[in-house]
């Protein structure tokens, strides 16, 4: 195959833009200035994984999943010293900001959002899943049709039972509601998903074991008669003497606590259902 002199230019370019974008200094990056007075506030646009600050004339703290702070040290540097580097690596992505001094306060910077065009795509191995995808899902899961009939609890005039469990990755997605048939509302105060022993004994001792839930769909506080959420957890097995417990408690004083019992049998049918959810859109 020939290439005439316009591909190969073509090819050139292509090769100097990728050479470009695989390496870059600190003045190629975007840059932000500091001062020690201020507090930079950087948002990202998913939570974040990892930060590093390349010096230890920052100080950096991190309040919010996806929200770091800085600020210089100490004064005393000269306008437009480079005082650090940061990155900023979320669950997609990676960034790097370079840290300038400023001594003029009304040129630092207070307040940044990642944008898009400084974001470089990164897999990340800890996250096989992201938050955004996390929520889809649940959203998906959330919209979709009862496939559950038989696992359900009564208690307190209260019907808690459970809708769908599907498997997505290295998630379990627990789809459950809860029916009110009184007229007091229901404050939540407390989600706890656990491993419990099905049967209790007397003579032996009874061992719980607390799952994290990674996401929550709903964060509403309280339901008068009707209530549905999506649950994520890390995907599990456990032996046929144990449950998957989901348990909803009610804030003092009225103190009402209602719990959904799931089978390992039941849980080992969310895998028939994965591919079923991944074609919902």
């Amino acid at each position: 195959m020939k290439l005439t002199i316009r591909g190969i230019l073509a090819i050139a370019v292509l090769f100097a833009g990728s050479t470009v974008k695989a390496q870059q200094t600190y003045n190629e990056m975007e840059q932000l200035t500091v001062n020690e007075q201020v507090t930079t506030v950087i948002t990202a646009t998913e939570p974040i994984s990892f930060v590093d600050i390349s010096t230890d004339k920052i100080a950096g703290d991190q309040p919010i999943n996806n929200t770091i702070r800085l600020k210089p040290k100490e004064a005393g540097h000269e306008d437009g010293e480079v005082l650090a580097i940061v990155t900023i690596v979320t669950e997609r992505y990676r960034t790097q900001y370079a840290l300038l001094y400023t001594t003029r306060l009304q040129e630092a910077v207070t307040d940044k959002v990642v944008q898009p065009i400084e974001m470089t795509a990164y897999h990340n191995p800890a996250v096989s899943l992201s938050t955004e995808d996390m929520y889809r899902f649940a959203r998906q899961v959330w919209l979709s049709p009862a496939r559950y009939r038989n696992v359900s609890r009564r208690q307190h005039r209260m019907t808690m039972r459970l809708n769908n469990i599907y498997a997505v990755g290295d998630y379990f997605f627990l789809d459950f509601s809860i029916d009110n048939h009184t007229n007091i509302r229901f404050d939540i105060d407390e989600i706890r998903v656990k491993l419990a022993d099905k049967k209790v004994s007397k003579a032996t001792n009874s061992q719980v074991i607390e799952l994290k839930p990674e996401m929550e769909l709903e964060q509403k506080g309280s339901f008068l008669h009707g209530y549905r959420n999506v649950l994520v957890v890390r995907k599990m097995t456990f032996p046929n003497d144990k449950v998957l417990t989901i348990e909803v408690s009610e804030k003092q004083i009225s103190g009402r606590t209602i719990a959904l019992n799931i089978d390992y049998e039941d849980v080992l049918c969310a895998d028939s259902f994965n591919e079923v959810l991944l074609q919902e859109e």
